[in-house]
């Protein structure tokens, strides 16, 4: 069955409002405490030390950055893999939010590691035996996918409109025809990559989850289960869909843009089951366990599991099973936004809350330089995402003349 797609153009609208200057000064505030970090070490910008060797950084800026850039894979896999091309739509979107938020990833890790000169170790130190290495090889496979997978992106943009200026003008030529080669040879490889991105995702997401199965007692019952991998998945999955809604929704709002509602309602309507999934097998691991009975206990560790569950799933679960929410852009937004709320504190509470070193003699809270640093990653995540899709064909204008089916989909796999 064949659909309309519609031809994603450039977006013409103003690049400064007064909400990027608000992320501007957000974007140099958290770059002053990064150059902190670099200069005078990362004791002297964190409350990290020996027993908090990790903290907000990591359980926000990695693990719970890779869980919210699923959308990319999910939405591949959907529109590419499955032959759903009503979808097509929201892949570029879903794209770059998630060639950024990786991106951003790759740099957390990097900030964050003590001898952050030392990152270039796993790509010869291999160790087959571990979850850690596993993930940074992963990871770093897969930010380069992603860049090619949005190389096509750049080559629509720039084939018959290569303009060097000056001297440089005679290589407009030479600089057509190598895109062109790159764009021909792309749409003949691509769905090698496409299939390598829904395998690499759901490799490390699942990993990021061994990670703290391997922390055993240091973690916090109520999290701490042999089937972590399991459910850092599922909620990869689950969260995948509501954080395409979750930036497509924002981004019509901040470029004027109508919200492809036919698009989006469609794409909720297939969330409560990925929820429901998700919630069956969080609450099936912790009666076989037990471990419900710490949720009469009154401490920081059953508050925040019952915010989690209470506002990250169980909540939106029953908005997405109805028909209003579906077909309202306020709701589906406010849906969507708690599942990518849960999923975030869902992997500050694995990271962070219920992680408890031996030995401790108090307790971790972020400083105010970790907190600003993350907030800036945010924001120049942001700004860069409005500069590409003001300069690059990524998101689809409704009512356009429509396009024939992307030449980058698997073709065949039924």
């Amino acid at each position: 069955m064949s659909h309309e797609l519609h031809n994603p153009i450039p977006i013409k609208h103003k690049y400064f409002t007064p909400g990027v200057f608000v992320l501007v000064i957000l974007a140099i505030n958290g770059l002053v405490f990064l150059m902190g970090r670099f200069f005078f070490g990362i004791g002297a910008v964190t409350n990290l030390n020996n027993q908090y060797p990790w903290g907000l950084w990591i359980g926000v800026d990695v693990a719970a950055g890779v869980a919210l850039a699923a959308g990319g894979f999910t939405t591949a896999a959907l529109g590419h893999i499955m032959h759903k091309d009503e979808y097509h739509s929201i892949i570029r979107p879903a794209l770059l939010t998630a060639m950024l938020g990786y991106t951003f990833v790759a740099i957390g890790v990097f900030v964050d590691i003590g001898r952050w000169y030392f990152i270039w170790h796993p790509l010869i130190m291999w160790n087959g035996n571990s979850a850690l290495f596993e993930v940074g090889i992963c990871v770093m496979i897969y930010v380069t996918v992603l860049y090619i997978e949005f190389l096509p992106v750049v080559t629509e943009r720039f084939i018959g409109k290569v303009n060097l200026p000056g001297f440089l003008s005679g290589l407009n030529k030479i600089v057509d025809k190598v895109l062109r080669l790159l764009d021909k040879g792309l749409s003949k490889t691509m769905f090698i990559f496409i299939i390598a991105g829904v395998v690499l995702s759901s490799l490390h997401q699942s990993s990021l989850g061994t990670l703290m199965v391997i922390a055993g007692p240091k973690m916090h019952p109520l999290w701490q289960t042999p089937v972590l991998p399991l459910l850092f998945l599922l909620s990869a999955v689950a969260v995948g869909f509501p954080m395409v809604i979750f930036e497509s929704l924002i981004a019509s709002r901040s470029l004027g843009l109508k919200p492809e509602m036919p698009v989006l309602s469609k794409l909720g309507s297939m969330i409560a089951p990925l929820l429901g999934i998700y919630l069956a097998f969080k609450i099936g691991d912790m009666f076989i366990r037990e471990t419900f009975v710490y949720l009469a206990e009154f401490n920081t560790a059953s508050v925040m599991f019952t915010i989690e569950m209470l506002f990250g799933v169980i909540i939106p679960l029953r908005m997405f099973l109805s028909t209003k929410v579906l077909k309202s852009p306020l709701f589906l937004f406010i849906a969507s936004a708690l599942v990518v709320l849960g999923v975030l504190l869902n992997r500050i509470n694995n990271f962070v809350v219920a992680y408890t070193p031996p030995y401790s003699t108090e307790s971790y809270f972020p400083s105010f330089g970790e907190i600003s640093v993350t907030v800036g990653f945010v924001a120049i995540l942001v700004l860069v995402y409005r500069f590409i899709v003001l300069n690059f064909p990524v998101i689809s204008l409704p009512g356009r003349q429509t396009a024939p089916q992307s030449k980058y989909t698997i073709r065949g796999v039924k």
